[in-house]
């Protein structure tokens, strides 16, 4: 941990409604790269106002609204601080907490959400507390019941049969990208099913089908050598520029 994330931590600490600061992700798992990003999650109860964040000395990016960026990742901030690269991650502690509820008894939902092919679970911030490197407040830190684990492997599993058989229907017809999705699709439930039964937090979908142990698909479909490459071919023929998060 910097001076200048731990500074940045406190500083967070201090909006009005804010009630803990967390360090997530790769950071806070021990599984970073020199170059990843520091991940902040901001958990408030209340009328949380992003001008709080915008106002910050010594920090340059983009803020986000609240609900700008989904229903499970509700906004935040892309940071430079000191020259790295921080993500400010608004959470309300109410709504993570009544999901929570819901998760340890067995239920939730699979939401939409941007960066995330296959949804997002509404257990997933209740693995982003689990996981978690606390670093201001008390917040909750929430255990993966087994009847969470009983449900989310039923549910995930259901889908991945759905989306194969949904491949086999656009496979029929010659259509390889809607084949290739369903595939992708499938997969990714799969690796969130066997997750789910080894009870182990899936926070996004970064090397899920690698925990998962199903690296075996990566041939199957096809992926390129230098999949880069294959992402600004993909740009160009669909006239769209990826989003960056930050000036390179």
């Amino acid at each position: 941990m910097t001076e200048s994330i731990s500074a940045l931590a406190a500083r967070l600490a201090r909006l009005p409604r804010v009630v803990a600061v967390v360090l997530g992700g790769s950071r806070a798992t021990g599984t970073a790269r020199p170059d990843s990003d520091w991940d902040l999650g901001v958990y408030y109860r209340g009328a949380f106002d992003p001008a709080g964040v915008s106002a910050l000395a010594g920090t340059t990016g983009y803020v986000s609204e609240l609900g700008e960026w989904g229903p499970i990742m509700n906004g935040g901030a892309w940071l430079t601080v000191d020259g790295l690269a921080v993500d400010v991650l608004y959470r309300d502690l109410d709504a993570v907490e009544r999901w929570t509820r819901e998760a340890h008894a067995g239920r939730f939902e699979i939401l939409t959400q941007n960066g995330y092919l296959a949804g997002a679970p509404t257990y997933l911030p209740a693995g982003e507390l689990a996981l978690c490197r606390v670093l201001q407040g008390e917040p909750p830190r929430p255990a993966f019941t087994k009847a969470l684990a009983a449900a989310a492997q039923g549910r995930w599993e259901g889908r991945a049969g759905v989306s194969l058989m949904f491949a086999g229907i656009h496979a029929d017809t010659g259509d390889a990208v809607a084949c290739l999705g369903m595939l992708a699709h499938a997969t990714l439930c799969a690796a969130h099913a066997r997750l789910a039964a080894r009870r182990e937090w899936v926070l996004n979908e970064k090397r899920l089908v690698t925990r998962a142990g199903l690296d075996e698909t990566q041939r199957l479909l096809g992926a390129p050598g230098d999949l880069r490459d294959a992402v600004a071919a993909v740009a160009r023929v669909l006239g769209a520029e990826p989003l960056q998060a930050r000036a390179p």
